[in-house]
């Protein structure tokens, strides 16, 4: 297992208060009835080389698969390595440009948006318009220690730009198999981040649905704003992990708003938590509901997240304002970021030769110009002004 080295804020351990022997009972149930689902197990392909009818079917019922030890040791220290890094050099404090050394911060001087700061154990969209209105009811927020910092980071936008490790996992041969298996194989990229709950700090993300551009279409299907793989490096619990309300991605547009109502809290009695061992990697709809609760517990959460969508979900669409500027995602537009993609299978192949390399289907016969080298970092720098939201 990898030890937790990354340098984190260090406070006292806090709980819910007066909510914390509901919560800790809350947890107990979702925790048994995530592990009575037929969700998860290692990434299995049929005699056909495609993804397991049985793993399609699980993922069709429930809205998330949990394939497990996917990730092996040293790619996990290399990973650890360049969040550690990332962190290091994230500027001292929220809106600062200097790192704690002194030094230029991670992302001064970029145009996207990199670093995703939130105040301690808080919940800064539910209830609010952001995101088109999606985060539809606030979660409860705990009281912070006295002597926590006044922001913490909790989430890097464009990882793939700031560490070669997770420019590496995103070329994974057999995760990008399984994007094939849902997405058909010219699926195209959404984003990528990488998610920090610190211990004793993390804030929540209220419960809500991703997507806004599909829910009224004919064509809705329990997939069609695709997905996100989420590898993580130390595992996840109920205490500081994802929840998902199984099956949600399959009833279109959900009051979340009632549901909480009649849920009388923010723990909604049919979610249950994202249970995962350190390599384990979660693949979510993106229509099913689900959230987290701030992270009152001891320990740290990574989440290495990187998201597909069907070609058919996108081409075509005018989208954006939420994980990129408004754009339309033409041929052009889906080609020039999928190159990412291109890279990421190269920087791995380089890393990890004797894998199979996965072949991407819209490069087929071009892969040899996209070469991973130090030359070529260049043309990930801003990258994620392309991401593809739906």
């Amino acid at each position: 297992m990898v030890d937790t080295t990354l340098p984190l804020v260090q406070v006292p351990i806090v709980d819910y208060g007066a909510d914390e022997e509901a919560m800790v009972s809350y947890r107990e149930r979702g925790t048994s009835r995530a592990l009575e689902l037929d969700n998860r197990g290692p990434i299995r392909f049929g005699s056909d080389g495609r993804l397991h009818r049985d793993i399609v079917d699980s993922y069709n019922r429930h809205g998330f698969y949990i394939f497990t030890e996917v990730i092996k040791e040293e790619e996990l220290k290399e990973i650890e390595a360049d969040v550690a890094d990332m962190l290091e050099r994230s500027p001292i404090t929220k809106d600062a440009e200097v790192d704690k050394y002194g030094n230029t911060a991670l992302g001064v001087g970029l145009t996207a948006r990199n670093i995703s700061w939130v105040r301690p154990l808080s919940d800064p969209l539910g209830g609010t318009d952001a995101s088109y209105g999606r985060h539809q009811a606030k979660m409860n927020e705990p009281a912070p220690p006295t002597e926590a910092p006044d922001y913490v980071v909790q989430l890097f936008l464009g990882s793939l730009q700031f560490s070669d490790a997770c420019l590496r996992l995103y070329g994974h041969p057999d995760l990008l198999r399984v994007a094939e298996g849902i997405n058909g194989p010219d699926f195209t990229p959404f984003n990528e981040a990488v998610w920090l709950k610190q211990p004793g700090l993390g804030g929540s993300v209220a419960w809500h649905q991703d997507g806004w551009t599909h829910w009224d279409s004919p064509e809705l299907d329990n997939h069609t704003h695709g997905f996100n793989f989420m590898a993580q490096l130390y595992g996840c619990d109920a205490a500081n992990g994802l929840w998902v309300v199984p099956g949600s991605h399959s009833v279109g547009k959900i009051n979340i708003k009632k549901m909480v109502e009649d849920a009388g809290s923010d723990r909604l009695p049919e979610a249950v938590p994202v249970i995962c061992g350190p390599g384990d990697v979660a693949m979510t709809s993106r229509q099913a509901v689900h959230g987290s609760f701030a992270n009152t517990s001891s320990n740290v959460r990574v989440t290495i997240n990187f998201g597909f969508h069907r070609r058919s979900s996108v081409l075509g669409i005018r989208s954006g304002g939420v994980h990129n500027p408004v754009s339309e995602y033409d041929e052009e537009y889906i080609f020039e970021r999928s190159k990412a993609i291109a890279w990421g299978i190269d920087a791995r192949s380089q890393h990890f030769p004797d894998e199979d390399r996965y072949v991407y289907e819209p490069f087929r016969g071009i892969e040899e110009q996209f070469v991973w080298s130090e030359e070529t970092k260049s043309h990930l720098r801003d990258y994620n002004l392309r991401d593809i939201g739906i």
